[in-house]
């Protein structure tokens, strides 16, 4: 009988196998911490959303909404998108739920995401992000703390050479201004403009700043900074930050060309860049989007946020040769005759009762005396516990190093627990 087809994952979703898994529950562990540490809390929003949110939201004449949203028709005739990122969906939470009436708020998000992009090192079709939203705070000084929080995160994390941009894009109506300035600008430019700047042309100019078409770099660097054309509030809002950020040390490059893909965005935008991962640069980028609440049908309400992609911190952290503590256990169980069979689950679980946080991986499957080290030895664990018929009769057991030259030792089984307690917390502190 033929075999089926192995089956194949979809183009640009990829498994996240338990080999790698440590370096995510490092960052993610991380920043729940750290996030908790700063007073905001977890919100978790579906990943399935009416299309029309995201039209709105981002804006219909960005790439996201014209060529890479997952979006279908369900059996109600509703048209539904997979999430292609995570602001729309918080703000459409917090205004469901009524969680903006005259109050403030700090939370943050982390799942999956979607875009029908070209699958390349760092960016993918499902993708994972990380959210921290800020709502009902119109000063600098939340825009200064959600850097400083990110700031935080990197050295946390022990994540190095990172380098933040900043600008400001002023308000919808200076934008108006300086927008009808590009119009101009590249409009008098229109015979060097490829396909896409074009179609930007009427829909979104400032998008054009962000073409990564190296044919069109000369023109765009011409191009009227936005800077130059700010309103007084923006740029005293601007200046605001660069002082609270200037106050603790936090270097920063101004660049005026730094726009961001969505159009929610006002004022205060970020990115923290990275010259490590390829062409993929960007690790974590956010800004302010003041006027996004009321556009989605809420109250007036400031906002500001960033999100980071676990697959491209994660991939960082590999290039910087960050190791992940955790995943492997502490002690593996050898267990030889029948006897010590019986006994071995019964012993591994008392363990688990009485040694805080301590690791345990059995012998499943019964095995040899040798073959079962050896699978302790793969493992990653520190130690070998071995338990056969002769030392389940006596009460004791074998207590052996797996990653020193240190003679192996005889337990009694009563003092089990405290034993390795002790050589857990000795392990903790050296």
């Amino acid at each position: 009988m033929a075999h089926e087809q192995t089956p194949q994952p979809v183009r640009g979703m990829n498994d996240v196998l338990p080999g790698d898994i440590a370096l995510w529950h490092r960052l993610e562990d991380t920043a729940r911490a750290l996030f908790s540490a700063y007073g905001y809390q977890e919100l978790r929003a579906p990943i399935v959303e009416r299309t029309e949110l995201f039209k709105r939201s981002i804006g219909e004449f960005t790439d996201i909404v014209e060529k890479e949203m997952y979006t279908f028709t369900d059996r109600s005739g509703d048209s539904l998108t997979l999430r292609p990122e995570g602001t729309a969906g918080i703000v459409r939470a917090m205004i469901t739920n009524g969680l903006l009436h005259n109050q403030k708020s700090r939370v943050w998000l982390r799942g999956p995401m979607f875009r029908h992009e070209r699958p390349q090192k760092g960016r993918f079709r499902q993708f994972h992000q990380i959210d921290v939203e800020a709502f009902g705070y119109a000063g600098p000084d939340i825009d200064a703390e959600l850097i400083m929080m990110s700031a935080r995160l990197w050295k946390a994390l022990g994540i190095s050479r990172l380098q933040l941009n900043l600008n400001s894009l002023g308000t919808p109506e200076s934008r108006r201004l300086y927008r009808d300035k590009l119009v101009a600008y590249f409009s008098a430019h229109r015979n060097r403009l490829d396909e896409d700047s074009l179609r930007r042309l009427e829909g979104n100019p400032m998008r054009i700043l962000d073409s990564k078409n190296p044919d069109m770099q000369d023109i765009v660097a011409g191009a009227p900074l936005l800077t130059e054309h700010l309103d007084p509030e923006s740029a005293a809002h601007f200046s605001g930050l660069r002082r609270h950020l200037d106050a603790v040390g936090i270097e920063y490059v101004v660049n005026p060309r730094l726009v961001r893909g969505l159009d929610y965005y006002s004022r205060t935008v970020f990115e923290w860049i990275t010259t490590e991962l390829g062409s993929q640069d960007a690790v974590c980028s956010g800004g302010r989007y003041d006027g996004l609440v009321t556009h989605l049908g809420g109250d007036a309400t400031p906002a500001i946020g960033w999100a980071l992609g676990e697959e491209r911190i994660v991939a960082l952290m590999q290039a910087q040769g960050i190791a992940a503590s955790g995943g492997t256990p502490d002690v593996y169980l050898v267990v030889v005759g029948e006897r010590a069979e019986a006994r071995g689950l019964s012993l591994a679980e008392q363990l688990r009762d009485v040694v805080p946080g301590i690791r345990i991986e059995t012998n499943a499957g019964g095995g040899s005396f040798k073959s079962q080290l050896k699978r302790a030895d793969k493992s990653g664990a520190r130690w070998a516990l071995v338990v056969g018929d002769g030392e389940a009769e006596r009460g004791v057991a074998g207590l052996k190093s797996l990653r020193t030259e240190a003679p192996q030792v005889e337990v009694a089984l009563d003092r089990l627990g405290q034993e390795l307690t002790t050589r857990l917390a000795e392990r903790a502190t050296a």
